[in-house]
C-alpha cells in the first residue's frame, strides 16, 4: 500500500495552468508532472485545469480550475512556507510573488529570523519566506 500527501490549490476560472507555470519558473528544481483538461462539452470551461500536479523542490501540489463560484478563497491561515540560505533566492522570491500581491509582514529582520516576508501572491496564495539563521 503506498500513500501520498500534497498540497492542493483550487483556483476559480482557468488561473490554475497559469499559477502553476509561474511557481515552477522560480525554483531551480521544479517541473509540471501532469496536466489533465476539460473538452468540448465536459462541465468546465474548454482547456481549462479538471487536475494537475507540480512539484516545487521535491514538494508535490496539486491543483484545479473551479468552474464553480464558491464562497470562498485562498486564507493567509494557510501558507506555502519557503527556507531558503540564500539571500538572493529570498528576496527575488518576494519581489516575483509580491508582484499584484498583497504583502502581509513587510520583508524585514524579526526575532525568528534574520529576513522573513508572508505575502499572498497575485492568485491569492499565501507564502512565508525565511532566511536560514546561519
Amino acid at each position: 500500500m503506498s500513500t501520498t500527501v500534497s498540497t492542493f490549490l483550487m483556483f476559480e476560472g482557468k488561473k490554475a495552468e497559469e499559477a502553476m507555470t509561474f511557481y515552477v519558473s522560480l525554483f531551480k528544481d521544479a517541473s509540471i508532472t501532469s496536466i489533465q483538461r476539460y473538452g468540448p462539452g465536459q462541465p468546465g470551461a474548454e482547456g481549462s485545469v479538471v487536475q494537475a500536479a507540480f512539484t516545487l523542490n521535491g514538494q508535490r501540489f496539486m491543483c484545479i480550475d473551479s468552474s464553480m463560484k464558491h464562497g470562498f478563497t485562498f486564507t493567509p491561515a494557510t501558507s506555502i512556507f519557503i527556507h531558503t540560505d540564500s539571500e538572493a533566492e529570498l528576496d527575488m522570491l518576494a519581489a516575483k510573488l509580491g508582484e499584484g500581491g498583497q504583502v502581509l509582514m513587510p520583508l524585514g529582520e524579526y526575532p525568528f529570523s534574520p529576513k522573513f516576508t508572508w505575502l499572498a501572491d497575485r492568485f491569492g496564495v499565501s507564502w512565508q519566506l525565511s532566511l536560514t539563521k546561519a
